[in-house]
């Protein structure tokens, strides 16, 4: 399947992020109907084939604080092309695993990994079942609050690893299930397209979750 991506997107940079070039596509709706076609049945929109507002952004931040993932594990979850994934091993991440629900995702991931000169383990399955611990040292998501079921499923995860004790952050351009209460850590204006939000621009913010036993009480701000 990895001559499908390379057959229908171009590599170019990331927007926020030109140290990173990735495979990308111009229409998402074209694509994600070519992707029907090509494989069969009702599948997901094509979200590996492009750089979100709120992955570049987790990204942008990795790189302008490579100390956050400097030699130590880091995992990424609902990775998409792997632009937040990518960037944590450019900025010296001992590690980085990269999990994704689509098989499609995972070829993008991985000739985009393959790009930029880096190696990214990428594991396919739904992480957000498993029973097990979050081992890894950083936990990393952008861009997934667009559906409250997700977004519910996605913040229950993201918290127990923060219990643990990892570093979590979230990237997300002001989608409506965005998480509350959290320490924003960096904003960016991230340039898009109005194909894929009906702008030029969109700010995306950096969210860092609280432990829980930790959090302060609502309404005492960052």
């Amino acid at each position: 399947m990895a001559g499908f991506v390379q057959e229908h997107t171009v590599v170019r940079r990331a927007s926020a992020v030109p140290e990173i070039v990735l495979h990308q596509a111009d229409d998402a709706i074209g694509l994600w109907e070519r992707t029907e076609r090509a494989h069969g049945g009702h599948l997901p929109p094509p979200f590996w084939a492009f750089a979100w507002a709120g992955g570049q952004a987790v990204a942008r931040y990795l790189l302008d604080h490579p100390e956050v993932v400097r030699n130590r594990r880091v995992l990424d979850v609902a990775a998409g092309g792997g632009v937040v994934a990518i960037a944590a091993a450019l900025a010296g991440a001992a590690e980085v695993t990269a999990t994704e629900i689509d098989p499609r995702a995972l070829d993008a991931l991985r000739l985009n990994a393959e790009a930029n000169g880096v190696t990214v383990t990428a594991r396919l399955g739904d992480v957000l079942t498993d029973d097990e611990p979050v081992t890894a040292d950083v936990v990393t998501a952008g861009d997934v609050f667009y559906s409250r079921d997700l977004s519910t499923r996605m913040m229950a995860f993201l918290q127990r690893a923060a219990d643990r004790g990892a570093t979590v952050l979230a990237g997300d351009p002001g989608r409506a299930y965005a998480p509350q209460g959290q320490r924003a850590v960096a904003r960016y204006d991230i340039p898009t397209t109005h194909d894929l939000e009906s702008t030029d621009s969109k700010l995306s913010t950096v969210w860092q979750l609280r432990r829980q036993d930790r959090a302060k009480p609502a309404g005492t701000g960052e």
